[in-house]
C-alpha cells in the first residue's frame, strides 16, 4: 500500500512539473526598446496617473541605459511618481539618492523643492486633524521637515523659479508651527498646567515671531500668568499685548470677553 501512495505521489509531481513546462514564459514586452521609447511610454503612464507601471518602466529605463541622458530624467521621475501615488517613503528616497548622485545636476533644484513638498502634503494631513486630538499625541515633525527642505532650496538657490513658491510655503508652515504650539499652550491652560501653558506660549512668541498666532500666545501668557499669581509679568505681557493689538478681541470686558474665549477655547 505504502508502494502505490509513494508511486501515485511521483506521478502527481512529476506531471505538475510537465504542466509547468508547458506554461508561456512571461514575455518582456520592453525588450529591444530604445531609450526614447522607454521614456515617451513610461511618461505616458505617469501622465495617465497609472504610477507603478511608470515606475516600473523608468526603472526599466534606468537599468537598461545608466549613462545616456534619459537615466538622471528616469530617477527624477522615479521620485515624482512615487510622490503622486502617495508614498512618502519611496518618494524621499528617490529624491535623496537623486541629490546624492547629481548634487551638480541643472534641476537640482526641482529635487529640493520636491522634497519640501512631499513632506508638505503629509502635514497637511496632521493639520486636519489637530483640533480632533490631543495635541501632546502628535509632533509636527513632518511641518519642520518640509519648512528645512523648502528653506534648504531658498538658501541654495534664490534665483531658482521654485524659490517664490517656496517662500509662500514656508510662511504658511511658520503659521502652521506657530498655531500648534499655541494649540497645546491651550490645551494645557484648560487643564490647570499654568506654568507649562505659559512656557509653550512663550516658545511660540519667541520662534515665530511674525505669526498672527502670537496674538493668542500672549493672551495665553497674560491669563497664565494671572493664575500663576505673577502680576508683575502679566502687566508688563499685558502693556505689549496692548501695544501690538489694540483692537484685539482678547481685549473685551466681562461677558463678551468670556463667550470669545470659551468659543475659541473649547
Amino acid at each position: 500500500m505504502q508502494k502505490k501512495l509513494s508511486l501515485v505521489a511521483a506521478t502527481v509531481v512529476l506531471l505538475g512539473l510537465s504542466a509547468c513546462s508547458l506554461l508561456p514564459e512571461k514575455v518582456d514586452e520592453t525588450k529591444g526598446w530604445s531609450a526614447t521609447k522607454l521614456y515617451s511610454e513610461a511618461t505616458d503612464e505617469l501622465e495617465g496617473g497609472h504610477y507603478e507601471r511608470a515606475i516600473q518602466l523608468f526603472e526599466k529605463l534606468e537599468s537598461s541605459y545608466p549613462f545616456g541622458t534619459y537615466a538622471q530624467q528616469a530617477q527624477m521621475e522615479i521620485a515624482y511618481a512615487y510622490y503622486k501615488a502617495q508614498d512618502q517613503a519611496q518618494a524621499l528616497a528617490a529624491v535623496e539618492r537623486f541629490i546624492k548622485l547629481h548634487p551638480n545636476h541643472a534641476n537640482v533644484d526641482y529635487m529640493y523643492y520636491l522634497r519640501g513638498l512631499i513632506n508638505f502634503n503629509d502635514q497637511i494631513g496632521f493639520l486636519n486633524f489637530i483640533y480632533e486630538q490631543d495635541p501632546t499625541e502628535r509632533d509636527p515633525k513632518a511641518t519642520r521637515e518640509a519648512f528645512s527642505a523648502f528653506k534648504q532650496l531658498v538658501d541654495k538657490f534664490p534665483n531658482s523659479k521654485y524659490t517664490p513658491d517656496s517662500i509662500d510655503r514656508m510662511k504658511y508652515l511658520i503659521n502652521a508651527m506657530a498655531s500648534y504650539e499655541v494649540h497645546v499652550a491651550r490645551y494645557y491652560y484648560r487643564r490647570g498646567a499654568y506654568l507649562a501653558s505659559v512656557n509653550r506660549a512663550m516658545g511660540a512668541v519667541n520662534d515665530y515671531r511674525d505669526s498672527p498666532a502670537i496674538e493668542e500666545a500672549l493672551f495665553i501668557m497674560i491669563r497664565g500668568y494671572d493664575k500663576l499669581g505673577m502680576s508683575e509679568l502679566r502687566d508688563d505681557t499685558m502693556r505689549v499685548f496692548k501695544q501690538n493689538y489694540p483692537k484685539s478681541a482678547f481685549l473685551d470686558e466681562g461677558v463678551k470677553a468670556e463667550r470669545h474665549w470659551w468659543k475659541l477655547w473649547n
